[in-house]
């Protein structure tokens, strides 16, 4: 007798491997891009951080004190300073929703989107005269 193709006992033991696989598969994945988002809010607050670190040293170079947070968050973010604007100092890219506040030691820099996808990732800068 000449039997080409699978049995069902086959067939089966397939489905339920591939099904084993993607039930693995499919929730690592799904954190794995959550995990990316995190990682990429984290960029962001650390490029914010590098502009108000070198607003820091212009502050310093010109007026010759180190200032404390509320100072360095008003001198980023006015004519005289690095960024002009809040917004300018808070623009690392489309990708991004980011706000920060300076009315207290330290700014907060927080990140509530990536992409569109919702994150909640947070960071602080001290500045030298607090």
């Amino acid at each position: 007798m000449n039997n080409k193709g699978f049995t069902l006992i086959e067939i089966i033991a397939v489905l339920v491997i591939l099904g084993i696989l993607a039930a693995v598969a499919v929730p690592k994945y799904l954190d794995m891009a959550a995990e990316s988002r995190r990682k990429a809010a984290e960029g962001a607050i650390a490029e914010i951080k590098g502009r108000l670190s070198q607003a820091q040293g212009k502050y310093i170079l010109a007026n010759g004190a180190a200032p404390t947070s509320p100072q360095l968050y008003t001198y980023a973010t006015t004519g005289t300073g690095a960024y002009n604007s809040v917004a300018n100092l808070n623009n690392v890219g489309s990708d991004f929703t980011v706000t920060t506040s300076g009315a207290g030691a330290p700014i907060s820099i927080s990140v509530t989107a990536v992409q569109g996808s919702a994150v909640s990732v947070s960071g602080s800068f001290t500045a030298a005269g607090d």
